[in-house]
């Protein structure tokens, strides 16, 4: 069983609604909610979004998924993704991984939790496993050393399918598997403003915490934000703010100023 959890903030002016419905509607048709657990962190989307939530509840009731499964909790305000995210983990079980996931994104595959799943039970040192959008730049073969990535062939038993798995030192948040191990020794989500770098600072935190990081690239995904708007440009320019300032948070890190444990 896993935690899926998702950060969303819709408004009239940004128009996220349909993507946030797009999302939803593929996590319907590839997770198993009788085992898996949703939780949607809501800062304070219009009411578009909110009718949406309450189709959700009514197809949930209808497939007669576990009720507690789904839950959808009301910030009333923006408080920015990683906020957002940790009100959800705050109800993570002992063993239970987090998913953490944008409400942006398509998946086209059926059983990629138990593929995250399995991957972490075959090698308990992962700490995040993420899904590779199309627009990543990490490659094996990257002149970039920072952007060049590694494909591992995790351990195998006989009778037990192969799984390869690519090591990254940056996992894009879009859709990401942490470790229990990982969030028990790191804690929760942080980041410097309400938009951007909670991936790149969990990643962080991740391998100096003695975990590896890696995308399962075989598994299809959309990134269906279509960008080139307002909303688009302020993230940009909201994000551009605090990249001195996690720069520095990362030297922080890396020489134990700062500890990897955040309690949110």
């Amino acid at each position: 069983m896993s935690l899926i959890s998702m950060a969303v903030h819709d408004t009239k002016e940004n128009n996220r609604t349909p993507l946030t419905d797009r999302t939803i509607e593929s996590l319907l048709k590839t997770v198993d909610f009788d085992k898996h657990r949703l939780f949607i962190s809501d800062n304070g989307s219009c009411e578009d979004t909110q009718d949406l939530y309450i189709r959700l509840a009514q197809y949930w009731a209808l497939n007669k998924f576990p009720f507690p499964n789904l839950t959808i909790i009301k910030n009333g305000e923006n408080l920015g993704t990683a906020k957002a995210v940790n009100k959800c983990w705050k109800f993570r079980k002992p063993g239970e991984h987090c998913i953490k996931m944008d409400n942006d994104v398509v998946i086209h595959y059926k059983g990629w939790v138990e593929e995250m799943e399995e991957a972490i039970r075959i090698e308990p040192m992962l700490g995040q496993v993420g899904l590779k959008r199309k627009d990543c730049w990490e490659y094996p073969e990257h002149e970039n050393p920072e952007i060049r990535s590694k494909l591992i062939m995790l351990p195998h038993a006989a009778g037990e399918r192969w799984i390869v798995v690519e090591q990254a030192k940056h996992i894009i948040g879009t859709c990401v598997m942490h470790n229990y191990e990982l969030l028990d020794k790191v804690g929760y989500l942080f980041q410097p403003g309400v938009y951007g770098y909670d991936d790149v600072l969990m990643s962080w935190r991740s391998y100096l915490a003695g975990f590896v990081s890696v995308f399962l690239p075989h598994i299809n995904i959309d990134h269906i934000d279509p960008g080139g708007d307002e909303y688009t440009d302020w993230k940009g320019r909201h994000s551009g703010q605090f990249s001195r300032t996690v720069s520095d948070i990362v030297d922080e890190y890396i020489s134990g100023k700062k500890p990897l444990y955040h309690e949110d």
